[in-house]
């Protein structure tokens, strides 16, 4: 057949188009570029031009000189680099007779500017027919700058036709591109590197202002980022330096460390519970209110720099001594444990003790009781479990030997004898006798007696025990049973070393709970009581193991962890799930302090509440009431929780799982009602448009989902979807008129997007630099970017956070620090005030409606902190005021 062609002319023909289809595209993205190019070096050329410059017969520029066009600052020229803080101006001329102006086109002719007929370009580039020849790429000659009429336009030409125009216009652009292209080629003449296109090593993090001055560049693994300079920032030199005037004071922390922590909960002289999580020891009085020892609320000792592990009172219920873990701080270097002992009603620290003489950790520690608490006794969590004995007036070590390989839950000295010091753990139960060496600093010995068993069952660990008045002990082990010891002479045939004339055996044993017994308390009155795991019983104990009275805890709780003794009758229980109860055994427990039991990403705050929700690893979805500073509720989502946020209504509120899942949830009824699969990746942000219309959902699948949302929220359908990350998706924020989003990705891109128009990638980014943000949670962009210290891999800022009144932006950082900086932080090496008490990376900031309260999330620590911000002086918060635009010139971070 004659019309029929080869076999393979079809494919061919398909790809062929296809092929031109695309260069088609290319070419117009092309153009673009080109666009942006040209736009900048006109606006560069519009300038008056530097005075070092002008020629001496040439006056300078009058008053009536144009101004510079708004987004350029009028003191940043093409040839002005600033890098960090220093400033290098370097001026290359080329002789010509022609007036001053800055040009990488031809010359102007000999004894003549424009003609009458040159036009501008949009690339700013004469169209002067005048010949010339070009001087060598990268100089920069002295031409004639365009003269501006009043109300000039891009691309016009009084002297071309209609049909000329196209074709002058794409010329135009060819050669502002190759103009543009020279200018940057004049490094040749600096030594042939660019300083501002040369990225620093891998894990370095530069920052600089490029040649055209309408954009700052910064590096992160090598990667260049550019952020667009805003039009009204004109000078970044002008605006104020220093860190910000408002501050931030630790109000509530919540939550408890009971899942893997003991010696953790007591309560003191003044009628206040002490107990730790992170790197804080809380002072909480029940009852609640404001004030110090005599008003009830929380104070809290931030002495520490890692997380706190065991606790211990003084016998005069005032002084307390706190051991915590080892760490490394944000440089690597290893922050070696130690024991605080410090003052309850003053907070302030009063002894540190083996600061380098402890290893990974303090394990566990007491006071001795017979002699008023002269003497601490320390284990630590080496290898040995290095048991030592120290003077707490003076802090030297007075004896110190090796207990045992295995594991050392518990250390306490005989309250009628302070030679006698007991330890118990991974099958043991060891007696302990000392002598102070006359009190010279590592004279003193110590003598171990190993409990024997005997008949009975050695248990696989003995988390517990407690003395007697009569001067028995009783032990808590992992079967359940509580033993008692009694006082025997010492037998040559019995196992262990040591010269002690006297030793422990079990003289009696009792079946007390189901599972192990993780804690005892000795009461007042002389009974005792016991707390187990599994079961989650309470049994109060009379004499001879009787028991008398028992309570349980609700399972959702979790088991008994610890138990103190309160005022009267009252009983503070610590739970395995990081919950403070509070009550008795008749009329049962209820929660004063509630927390996560694991890692912790999602929170949001309600918009107009002083309300905020978390989730984590935990599954647990929970409100909390700021200004109760309680629980409102809490459900079981069944699945990893890693992000929410709350409909601008407040009447529900979005929850990204870890499966792709998504849920809205009614904040009232705690109902789910709606239940959508985006994907099969976890989600990283959800985000509701500030009109409440949309509903962005960005996913580790490297796309953002776009829902209508009906007006109460409760009705979801797809929109649309923006596709073009190269990686996944981990911030975004939506314009004020909810009709672009901002959003960053896991390789550091910055992209923007018209969602109103179809979620279109907005290729030219340049144009949105102007754009207001309802929300700034992005950690990339121009109005943050000096929050990223030096040397950061990328990974170093897990979140961030303006306030609501556009003054300051809190950040989360990988090395256990909330910041606090002014905003705009548009300048490296910003200064900023630092604060700590997290003992892991801090995953999330988020401010109160009101800006009056700051809730930063602690990662693998479980915790959440609520700090009050303090306006200048140390008042409330500052109130709503036009955002400000502060210098952050290089100084050093604060440490509050």
């Amino acid at each position: 057949m004659d019309g029929a062609g080869g076999p393979g002319e079809g494919p061919a023909q398909e790809a062929l188009q296809s092929l031109s289809r695309r260069l088609q595209v290319q070419e117009k993205e092309m153009e673009l570029v080109k666009a942006a190019l040209a736009e900048a070096l006109r606006l560069l050329r519009l300038q008056a031009p530097p005075t070092s410059l002008q020629d001496p017969g040439t006056p300078g520029p009058t008053r009536d000189s144009p101004a510079a066009p708004p987004g350029l600052p009028p003191t940043c020229s093409p040839s002005s680099v600033s890098r960090g803080t220093q400033t290098e101006t370097e001026v290359e001329t080329e002789s010509s007779p022609g007036p001053p102006g800055l040009s990488n086109g031809p010359a102007a002719p000999q004894g003549g500017g424009e003609e009458p007929g040159g036009t501008q370009s949009e690339g700013g580039g004469s169209s002067s027919s005048g010949t010339g020849s070009p001087g060598p790429p990268g100089l920069l000659r002295l031409v004639q700058p365009p003269q501006r009429t009043d109300t000039p336009r891009r691309n016009s030409s009084s002297s071309s036709s209609p049909s000329e125009r196209p074709r002058q216009k794409l010329s135009r652009k060819a050669a502002s591109s190759a103009n543009l292209l020279l200018r940057s080629g004049s490094t040749e003449s600096r030594g042939g590197k660019d300083p501002l296109s040369s990225p620093g090593g891998p894990g370095s993090r530069r920052s600089n202002y490029n040649l055209e001055g309408i954009s700052v560049k910064m590096f992160l693994r090598g990667r260049p980022i550019t952020m667009y300079i805003p039009s009204g920032i004109r000078s970044l030199e002008e605006l104020p330096s220093g860190p910000p005037p408002e501050t931030l004071s630790l109000d509530w922390v919540y939550g408890y460390r009971g899942r893997d922590s003991r010696s953790n909960l007591f309560v003191l002289r003044s009628g206040e519970v002490v107990y730790f999580i992170a790197c804080v020891v809380v002072l909480y009085r029940p009852g609640g209110g404001p004030g110090g020892p005599g008003g009830g609320g929380q104070r809290h000792y931030r002495g520490h720099t890692d997380c706190v592990r065991c606790l211990a009172v003084h016998p005069d219920g005032v002084r307390v001594a706190s051991g915590q873990t080892a760490g490394v701080d944000k440089d690597g270097k290893p922050l070696q444990p130690v024991v605080h002992v410090w003052d309850s009603e003053t907070l302030l620290k009063l002894q540190e003790i083996g600061l380098g003489a402890f290893e990974r950790g303090v394990g566990a520690l007491a006071f001795s009781v017979a002699d008023l608490g002269a003497f601490l006794c320390v284990v630590d969590d080496s290898n040995e479990h290095m048991l030592s004995v120290w003077d707490c007036s003076r802090g030297t070590k007075l004896a110190e030997i090796k207990s045992t390989n295995d594991s050392v839950l518990a250390v306490g000295f005989n309250p009628r004898d302070s030679s006698c010091i007991v330890t118990s753990g991974k099958s043991h139960v060891h007696f302990w006798n000392w002598s102070g060496g006359a009190g010279v600093p590592g004279n003193g010995t110590l003598t171990r007696k190993q409990g024997v068993f005997g008949k009975y069952k050695k248990p696989k660990f003995i988390p517990c025990f407690v003395f007697l008045p009569d001067g028995d002990i009783l032990t808590g082990d992992s079967e359940g049973n509580i033993l008692t010891w009694g006082r025997s002479l010492s037998d040559s045939r019995t196992p262990g070393r040591g010269g002690a004339k006297e030793t422990y055996g079990i003289v009696a044993q009792a079946h007390a709970h189901e599972g192990s017994i993780f804690a005892l308390c000795l009461r007042r009155d002389g009974t005792v009581l016991s707390g187990g795991g599994r079961d989650r019983r309470l049994v109060q104990w009379g004499p001879g193991l009787v028991a008398l009275q028992e309570a349980e805890i609700p399972e959702h709780f979790g088991a008994v962890r610890a138990i103190a003794e309160g005022l009267g009758s009252e009983l503070l229980v610590g739970t395995t799930k990081n919950a403070l109860l509070r009550g008795d055994l008749d009329q049962g427990f209820s929660p004063v302090i509630q927390g996560h039991t694991d890692e912790l990403w999602g929170l949001c705050t309600h918009p107009f509440q002083n309300r905020f929700l978390t989730c984590g690893h935990d599954r647990q979805l929970c409100l909390w009431d700021g200004e109760g500073h309680a629980l409102a509720w809490s459900i079981d989502l069944k699945e990893t929780g890693l992000c929410a946020d709350f409909h601008p209504s407040g009447a529900v509120v979005a929850v990204g799982l870890n499966t792709g899942r998504w849920l809205v949830l009614d904040t009232e009824t705690r109902e789910i009602v709606s239940d959508i699969t985006d994907g099969n990746e976890q989600l990283s942000v959800v985000r509701y448009s500030p009109d409440g219309l949309y509903l962005a959902i960005g996913s580790h699948d490297n796309m953002i989902y776009i829902y209508s949302v009906s007006s109460d929220g409760a009705k979801s359908s797809r929109f649309g979807r923006c596709v073009g990350h190269s990686s996944f998706i981990t911030h975004l924020d939506w314009s004020k008129d909810g009709n672009f989003i901002m959003s960053n990705s896991g390789d550091y891109e910055i992209l923007y997007w018209d969602v109103a128009g179809g979620c279109k990638l907005l290729r030219n980014r340049y144009e949105s630099r102007d754009r207001e943000w309802a929300t700034y949670t992005c950690v990339l962009g121009f109005h943050v970017y000096g929050v990223w210290p030096d040397g950061s891999d990328g990974t170093d800022i897990n979140s961030l956070c303006r306030s609501h009144n556009e003054r300051v932006v809190a950040v989360a950082d990988d090395f256990c620090k909330v910041h606090l900086f002014q905003y705009p932080c548009a300048r490296a090496k910003a200064p900023s005030l630092v604060y700590g008490g997290h003992g892991s990376h801090v995953t999330s900031v988020r401010f109160t409606h009101d800006d009056s309260h700051l809730v930063s999330l602690g990662g693998k620590d479980a915790s959440i902190f609520q700090w009050r911000v303090l306006g200048p002086g140390g008042a409330g918060p500052a109130p709503a005021t036009p955002s400000r635009t502060p210098s952050l010139s290089p100084a050093s971070s604060l440490d509050v």
